[in-house]
């Protein structure tokens, strides 16, 4: 059965304190007759319905270039993953400035839910402090909003670097947040609301609330956190706490991380709600932009794609690497022209009726190859299964979840802070994760070979799901040692004859241009100036 989510209203108070604090309201003498946040959030109940809006944007809220597809966009600046589309194109040729779309539209939407979050973290505060009603719930809304607070901010930070940091909804344009020593503030905040939470979050929900925040999400992002901020003592106690105490483990299937039979449950802790069914609104169109261009429509094409891993990623897998099947789509049925595979008839394109020829992965087409010989019919792209979904009978029909935090995550960061900090076992955790990809386990490595393959094992998990570039990012210095990042895009650059040349830009994105016009408090990275 489909989440709570798409049953009740994220979009109950879209932005309407937002837009009520910000052009309106604060120099009327009189009380108003019209709903306003003040005299709206007057109970536990109505508060809920304000925190609802908050996870809205983590899913397809109301872009087309949503908090999702903005980081998948991102992810090209790395060379692993490319796209014919603009903005894809602009990134994987290093093209990137502070008046991208993609870019500004991100800002938004992370910004806007911040500013939410802060007014429901407020209010809280004020209906605890009047001795309000279901205490209880109050203080569970009130974990659900710094837990998405300190999301927005995380995500924020691990592209901008310094970026404003406030605690307080904006009432006017008088009191913008600075970005100086943006980051460490954030980080700050971050762990602090997380540690707050993670006391307060329940470990699960009743079926009416699957999808919301948990503990274990709120430990599972703070491991995430630690991480970043090289509190290796830090992140290694609590990941190694997680995985004793929260009894997830891995499912056997990598395939199931992302299936919709098995959304909101095991090792997936955190995850936007998706359901085309339940709202035609509430989809995702990671489906439109991965799947392969001749994909017929009548299983979910749209005739055309805008991104792809490369060849050369896709055959970085051992072929052994169980996580391969997951992870892309090996063959499906294909549009072009030719007959069917039994030779029956010819291809109808875009009939229901139609009997396709298979295209499968193996490498680039000859030259010379024969479009109607099947055994011909072979493609070279990486396309990616996570959330695509073959077979359906229109692209918008999506039903499979955003995944943002799972088991792995932690397992991973486990075995990177042991590493780092000298504690604990570090193989433990990678070796969880390679043993569910069918893959020999790893040992007798030292501290600098180890660190290398955890990095090699993350991009392998995580790939095409927003978290290559930041965690190569996270892990590289421009000019530096080691830099996975600069050797991924260097890589790109070679294999692919790209006109490119690595820059200390590749390593962080731009403030957008109308936030640095906008508020003079606010600071261009310097990478930019």
């Amino acid at each position: 059965m489909k989440k709570y989510t798409k049953a009740i209203s994220w979009r109950v108070i879209p932005f309407l304190f937002i837009a009520i604090n910000i052009i309106g309201c604060t120099d009327l003498e009189e009380n108003p007759d019209f709903t306003t946040e003040d005299n709206f959030f007057s109970t536990a109940e109505q508060l809920e319905l304000g925190v609802n809006a908050i996870y809205d944007g983590i899913g397809y809220g109301q872009d087309w270039f949503n908090h999702f597809y903005d980081r998948f966009v991102f992810e090209c600046l790395a060379g692993y993953q490319v796209g014919w589309e603009k903005g894809p194109l602009n990134y994987q040729n290093g093209n990137v400035s502070p008046d991208d779309e993609y870019i500004a539209t991100y800002w938004r939407i992370s910004y806007e839910n911040i500013n939410r979050a802060n007014a429901v973290i407020q209010k809280a505060d004020e209906l605890k402090a009047d001795g309000a009603s279901n205490s209880a719930l109050i203080d569970r809304v009130k974990a659900e909003a710094q837990f998405l607070r300190a999301f927005y901010y995380f995500n924020l930070v691990r592209y901008f670097d310094n970026i404003p940091v406030t605690t307080s909804k904006t009432e006017s344009d008088k009191d913008l947040p600075s970005n100086e020593n943006g980051k460490r503030l954030a980080l700050d905040l971050i762990q602090s609301d997380l540690s707050m939470a993670a006391e307060i979050l329940p470990e699960s929900y009743e079926s009416t609330n699957v999808g919301r925040a948990t503990k274990w999400a709120a430990e599972a992002l703070l491991v995430k956190a630690y991480l970043q901020d090289e509190k290796w003592d830090e992140a290694y106690t609590l990941a190694d706490t997680f995985i004793n105490e929260s009894g997830l483990v891995l499912f056997d299937d990598f395939a199931d991380t992302f299936s919709v039979e098995r959304e909101n449950s095991g090792p997936r802790i955190f995850e936007a709600q998706v359901s085309a069914s339940a709202n035609s609104a509430e989809n995702q169109n990671y489906h439109q932009h991965f799947i392969p261009g001749d994909l017929p429509n009548d299983l979910g094409g749209v005739g055309w794609h805008w991104l792809n891993s490369t060849q050369a990623f896709r055959e970085k897998y051992d072929p052994a690497d169980k996580r391969i099947a997951g992870t892309f789509i090996e063959e499906y049925e294909t549009t072009r022209v030719g007959p069917n595979s039994e030779g029956a008839r010819p291809v109808v394109k875009w009939s229901a009726e139609a009997s396709y020829n298979l295209s499968r992965f193996g490498g680039m087409v000859a030259a010379d190859a024969d479009p109607n010989n099947p055994d011909e019919l072979i493609f070279s792209n990486g396309w990616s299964a996570k959330y695509t979904e073959m077979g359906i009978s229109n692209a918008n029909l999506t039903e499979k979840n955003i995944v943002y935090l799972r088991l792995a995550d932690v397992l991973l960061g486990h075995s990177e802070a042991a590493n780092e900090s000298g504690t604990g076992d570090p193989f433990y955790g990678i070796n969880e994760v390679r043993r569910r990809a069918g893959l020999d386990p790893l040992d007798g490595l030292n501290k600098e070979q180890l660190r290398d393959a955890i990095v090699n094992e993350r991009v392998l998990e995580f790939a095409m799901e927003c978290e290559t570039y930041p965690e190569l990012k996270r892990k590289s210095t421009f000019g530096g040692s080691p830099d996975y990042l600069g050797e991924y895009i260097q890589e790109f650059i070679d294999m692919y004859g790209v006109d490119r040349t690595l820059s200390a830009k590749d390593y962080v994105l731009p403030i957008p241009l109308n936030e640095v016009l906008g508020n003079p408090n606010v600071t261009q990275n310097p990478q930019y100036q």
